[in-house]
């Protein structure tokens, strides 16, 4: 069973940057789409952005144009750059891999944006 493994997770101020990074216990194929998901105390969990295998990236509109979302098959790591925090982005951040029939998920890391 892949275990993916995330890191990166901590206390910053808002305005501040971030930069989560999951990496898989083996290789996995580069046919999986991998995404970030966060959940805040109280809240459902939540899509932050994907990536597919074809080269598409998906954001939620309240991330656009602060996260970025890469990936390294080669690797089998995604990352997740996190700028322009805010204190709402505060949650424990999910890694996850999916195929048609398969989907695996990371223990989570805290992000906890506050001044």
């Amino acid at each position: 069973q892949v275990q993916l493994v995330e890191s990166g997770g901590g206390l910053v101020k808002p305005g501040g940057s971030l930069r989560l990074s999951c990496a898989a216990s083996r290789t996995i194929s580069s046919t999986y789409t991998l995404g970030w998901y966060r959940q805040a105390p109280g809240k459902q969990r939540e899509l932050v952005a994907t990536f597919t295998r074809g080269g598409e990236t998906n954001y939620a509109d309240s991330v656009k144009g602060r996260f970025t979302i890469s990936r390294d098959n080669a690797k089998s790591t995604v990352s997740l750059q996190m700028n322009s925090l805010k204190p709402e982005d505060t949650a424990v951040y999910f890694c996850n891999a999916r195929s048609a029939i398969l989907q695996i998920w990371g223990q989570g890391t805290q992000v906890t944006v506050s001044s």
